[in-house]
Parts: structure tokens; C-alpha cells; sequence
């Protein structure tokens, strides 16, 4: 049943006028609190955004409007060493978060967190959408939320009674990403053009938003060059500095 509800998956970007009650809100984000977390950290928080202005600039930073002004509830998930810092200094000593693998650490726990309440979300009937373009004006939402030093927007999450139903994309067939003892390189020139040809059928055939194109091709397109290249500046503000 959960691998079934998991390989079922599809981003949903149009809901119904539904609003989720707080008391779901906080049960899909406990369930979120149980994933795994590096040491236990728990670096991670989420701004639960119910207040209507601010959801309106959201959307209009975001440059997601549609998503998220129809959503039953918009969520902003945060890395977070902020709330950390706070209880070493309940004890008189400090915490060094600015070093690369601190940074690793918050995006892996913030996702693993996020992944979960988007699981639970979809296993209680609701479509869920991540939010990238929270990175299109990280230092403006920051400051929408009043974001301290060691905390950092990374995605936010829209979730609602689907008002759409859209195919599952069909993901890479599953001898691409398995490697058994050593990465083999040499499989993607027969497994990758096999791939386009059935992303290029699925792009032609689906309900909506048709178009002829191929992973590959949309792949180099995508990182053929720099994206937000703000971000470095905007996390090392933060206090996220490399070292």
C-alpha cells in the first residue's frame, strides 16, 4: 500500500476551495518530524503561512500565484540552525554552523522532513506541490517571516484537495540509478535515448500542457547555465559561509 501510494505520485497545482484546519496542519507536520535526522539535529523549521497578505506576497515572490492563492495550506520549509544556536546558549556555549557540511546537513534534513509530510499529505487524500521559486527572492521572504541568522527558506509546499488529476511521469528505469559495487558509466548510451523516446511519448500524449520534447535535451537546457546565483550571498548572510 505505501509503495503503491508512493509510485503514484504527482505535483498538483490545481485545488479546490478546501482550507486544511490547523489541527491537520500540525498532524502532517508531526508526522513530518519523524524522518530520520543527521545526529538528530532536527535542523529544520516550517512557517505555516495562514495570514492572507502575506500569502498573497508569497505567491507574487514566488512568482506562483496560481498554486499558491488556491492552496488549502501553504507551507515555507526552512533549514534551521537558529533554534540550535538558542540551546547552547541555554548552556553557555556557542555552535559553528558555517562550514560545508553543516550546509549538507540542514538540506538533508529539511528535504527528509518535507518528504514526510508530503507522504502523509497524499496517504490522507490531498495533492502536494514543492515550491522551488521560494529561491527566486530568498532575502525578501526572509524578511516576510522575519527569518533569524541560521535559518534559510529552501522550498515551500502547497497541499489541497486536487481539483486535477495529472499522469505520473515516468522516471528513469531503475538500471540507471542502481550500480552494483561501482558506478558504471557506460549503460547511459543505450538506456538514456530508450528514456527520451518514452519521456517524448509521455510529453506528446499527456492531458495537458503537450509539448515535443526530450529529457536529455530539457536536462543540458536546465543546467547549461548558472541558476540563482544569489544564493551563495543570500546563505552566506545567513551565517552559511562554506568554511
Amino acid at each position: 500500500m505505501v509503495i503503491e501510494l508512493l509510485t503514484a505520485h504527482a505535483s498538483v497545482r490545481k485545488y479546490k476551495d478546501s482550507p486544511l484546519s490547523k489541527e491537520h496542519v500540525v498532524e502532517l507536520i508531526r508526522a513530518g518530524q519523524h524522518a530520520a535526522s543527521s545526529n538528530f539535529v532536527q535542523a529544520y523549521s516550517v512557517i505555516h503561512v495562514t495570514d492572507t497578505d502575506k500569502r498573497a506576497k508569497l505567491a507574487e515572490l514566488a512568482k506562483n500565484p496560481q498554486q499558491i492563492l488556491s492552496a488549502g495550506a501553504v507551507l515555507v520549509f526552512c533549514m534551521d540552525f537558529h533554534r540550535i544556536q538558542q540551546a547552547a546558549n541555554l548552556l553557555g556555549k556557542d555552535i559553528d554552523f558555517s562550514h560545508a557540511e553543516s550546509l549538507l546537513v540542514g538540506v538533508t534534513d529539511v528535504s527528509l522532513f518535507a518528504q514526510n509530510v508530503a507522504i502523509a499529505a497524499e496517504s490522507k487524500g490531498y495533492g502536494i506541490c514543492y515550491i522551488g521559486g521560494v529561491r527566486n527572492a530568498p532575502e525578501e521572504i526572509s524578511m516576510l517571516f522575519n527569518l533569524p541568522t541560521g535559518v534559510a527558506p529552501m522550498f515551500a509546499m502547497t497541499i489541497g484537495v486536487p481539483d486535477e488529476s495529472n499522469e505520473v511521469k515516468p522516471r528513469l528505469p531503475v538500471e540507471a540509478i542502481i550500480h552494483e559495487n561501482s558506478y558504471d558509466a557506460s549503460k547511459y548510451e543505450d538506456i538514456i535515448p530508450i528514456y527520451d523516446e518514452v519521456m517524448n511519448d509521455y510529453y506528446l500524449s499527456r492531458g495537458s500542457n503537450r509539448k515535443d520534447a526530450v529529457w536529455s535535451d530539457a536536462m543540458a537546457t536546465f543546467l547549461g547555465s548558472p541558476k540563482r546565483t544569489h544564493m551563495k550571498a543570500f546563505l552566506d548572510k545567513q551565517g552559511f559561509e562554506f568554511n
